[in-house]
């Protein structure tokens, strides 16, 4: 809002400030799939929400959202194999991947998430500015000195003659609290980091033998050089109001001494052994199952490793930071740039490539716009810009760790701070949703308990019933699980459905209050626009709401966002049933009724437009404005400020609705 409007509304609170330019990116789904709910209902539907806000807070023309599918991996080969073997598919691999993600794309537009640019990494022209972006920024490490060369063992299917690559081998997570039976080649399926040769019971999933272990040459970025600056940067996190706890509280917990879990079992055979380890320190703890000891030194906690493993002795490793591998053997990459001209066919992890993705995908879009692609700086290096980062909480050692450490390191300065000045890549904001469980159980594609996809909910509701539903869940605080009765075995016929229940609000309350407010205008007044400047009670209502909604959007709480919504149009309601009289007011006193009226629902148009994005346009087509209504430039001024006066709306015929229920939920009602 301008200084005009600060002035004219007296604000007599700081308010958030916002960057002049922002990036919104969201975390990329992988190539291998459609989209489940919690792809869209956990992440995408909130980076969209806001995305949409600082376009009608900034100017559009400011902000770039953009993300896409994540094409490359062994996830995608080995789902696209096992699809052609077993018949289900047929086509290349790059055929596999378009075609998910023209899937992909489309059940994002069936839910009103308008990215900018919905790109892929390995597709079209993306493809192409991708692999320039990767080759620009690895070559920036290595000239840089960041990057090291380490000889580490690979799993090898001796049945089958060939290396096993990430999805290929599946075992037991080795960091101790980690219950997951997911553990792949180097991570597992909720974002742990351990060498192979850690993973408890390796299987290969080509031929269902043990695979044995041999030696490869891989790139690895210094990630544990920056354990210091994390530490700094955490430290900062922490005094943020628009950081949640679950960022720094996770990363806080991989800048820990490096330990050793050992089973109370095993202890009489490392008291054996113990001299023989690095120095350490033992930790008694008498009421848990097993035993700790801790290292100062990371080399010394793995050398300790294999002292264990060589006597036999089973053991968990506590999170920690590991160089953070860059390349591997996989075919179906992004080719790494060859930097010792050793002829090494190499091609980028999946991961490293998918962090600065976003960047490849913002110069794409600028592209696309006729514009220079150089112009990405303006909106990823420089102090007056903002990139917000959406994500889930598994992926938070990608973007929270990794991410930040290689941004810190693209700097020209020896003396690295966790602040990059101007040119320098800034570190971007981070928002990290809670898991999205469903049932009461947290939910998995390649897990037991099986996701409903996002296209097969769209059966049961409107998009916007869903997008109200999971904006209000609080996901931003803890776990939540989404309950759709339909999926519900447990649910009676006589329980309501909570995503029907949270879209009430706006299918009954919001309008009834638009459509009283239209059939009484075209009854009394002849469609006219009354003229009045809106109450002063009317004005002070408006301006608390819009003011509770902008703090807490600035803070990413869009549970609270929908709580200030839920009361100020039930006021409103209250508020026309109270007031509109049109067969007992005059009309000068219908005339200011009405104009209280479609002031507040000007106002809550407003603030729902980045949540609610379809039914609150067809209400700016019926009060016959143009695109300034969204503006927060102007968010206090009344309708007549755009129209005029003596403005005519659009005729609304009876029984029109902005919001409807799902025609499957008027069967149910008929039954």
């Amino acid at each position: 809002m301008g200084d005009k409007n600060k002035d004219k509304c007296n604000f007599e609170i700081p308010r958030p400030v916002f960057p002049k330019r922002a990036v919104v990116t969201a975390g990329m789904p992988y190539g291998n799939k459609e989209l489940h709910f919690g792809h869209v209902g956990g992440m995408m539907v909130f980076a969209d929400t806001y995305a949409r806000f600082l376009r009608d807070r900034i100017g559009k023309e400011n902000v770039i959202f953009v993300t896409g599918t994540d094409c490359y991996g062994s996830p995608i080969a080995e789902g696209w194999r096992k699809k052609v073997e077993a018949g289900e598919f047929e086509g290349s691999l790059e055929d596999f991947v378009q075609s998910n993600h023209d899937k992909q794309a489309k059940t994002l537009d069936d839910y009103s998430i308008a990215p900018d640019l919905f790109a892929a990494s390995g597709l079209g022209r993306s493809k192409k500015i991708h692999a320039d972006v990767t080759d620009w920024f690895l070559n920036s490490l290595y000239k840089k000195g960041q990057l090291e060369k380490i000889t580490t063992m690979q799993f090898f299917d001796e049945k089958a003659g060939v290396f096993l690559n990430g999805r290929q081998v599946i075992g037991k997570c080795p960091v101790e609290g980690c219950n997951s039976e997911k553990g792949y080649a180097d991570e597992c399926d909720l974002g742990h980091q351990y060498m192979p040769e850690n993973l408890i019971d390796p299987v290969s999933t080509l031929t269902g033998e043990k695979p044995t272990m041999k030696p490869v040459n891989n790139w690895y970025f210094k990630l544990c050089d920056y354990e210091e600056l994390l530490k700094d940067w955490v430290a900062e996190l922490q005094k943020r109001k628009d950081i949640r706890p679950v960022v720094w509280k996770t990363i806080s917990e991989f800048l820990k001494p490096p330990v050793i879990y050992v089973k109370r079992e095993f202890e009489e055979k490392y008291l054996e052994i113990k001299d023989k380890l690095p120095e350490h320190e033992y930790l008694e703890e008498p009421k848990k199952p097993s035993f700790t000891i801790a290292f100062t030194k990371l080399s010394d906690c793995e050398e300790s490793c294999r002292v264990l493993t060589d006597n036999g002795i089973r053991y968990r490793t506590g999170k920690k930071l590991v160089p953070f591998r860059l390349t591997g053997n996989i075919e179906w990459g992004v080719p790494a740039p060859d930097f010792e001209n050793d002829g090494d066919a190499l091609t980028v992890w999946v991961w490293p490539e998918s962090l600065w993705a976003p960047i490849s995908f913002t110069q794409t879009y600028l592209e696309e716009q006729g514009r220079d692609r150089s112009e990405w700086k303006n909106y990823w290096c420089s102090k007056e810009s903002q990139v917000y980062q959406f994500i889930g909480q598994d992926n938070i050692y990608f973007y929270g760790i990794a991410e930040p450490a290689m941004w810190i390191a693209q700097q020209d300065s020896k003396t690295k701070t966790a602040s990059p000045a101007d040119g320098e890549l800034q570190l971007p904001l981070i928002v990290a949703n809670h898991h999205i469980l469903f049932l009461d159980k947290k939910a998995s594609s390649s897990g037991s308990v099986k996701p409903p996809m996002a296209d097969d909910l769209l059966n049961h509701y409107t998009a916007e019933q869903l997008r109200m539903h999971w904006l209000g869940l609080g996901l931003g605080q803890r776990s939540v699980s989404f309950m759709p009765k339909p999926y519900n075995p447990d649910a009676k016929p006589e329980d309501s459905d909570p995503v029907v229940k949270d879209g009430l609000l706006l299918s009954n309350v919001y309008n009834r209050i638009i459509r009283t407010a239209f059939y009484t205008l075209q009854n009394k007044l002849d469609g006219i626009l009354p003229d009045n400047e809106p109450s002063e009670q009317i004005k002070a209502d408006a301006k608390k709401a819009v003011l509770d909604y902008e703090r807490h959007m600035s803070k990413f709480a869009f549970h609270q966002c929908t709580y200030v919504l839920d009361s100020y149009i039930r006021n409103a309601s209250k508020y026309m049933s109270k007031n509109l009289k049109p067969d007992e007011q005059s009309e000068e006193e219908l005339k200011q009724t009405l104009a209280d009226i479609f002031y507040i629902i000007r106002i809550a148009a407003v603030l729902l437009h980045p949540m609610v994005p379809e039914g609150t346009e067809k209400i700016r087509d019926y009060l016959q404005t143009d695109d300034r209504i969204w503006s927060w430039d102007t968010i206090f001024e009344p309708l007549t400020y755009f129209v005029g006066t003596g403005h005519k709306l659009k005729f609304l015929p009876p029984r029109t609705d902005f919001f409807t229920r799902h025609p499957s939920q008027f069967e149910q009602a008929a039954e």
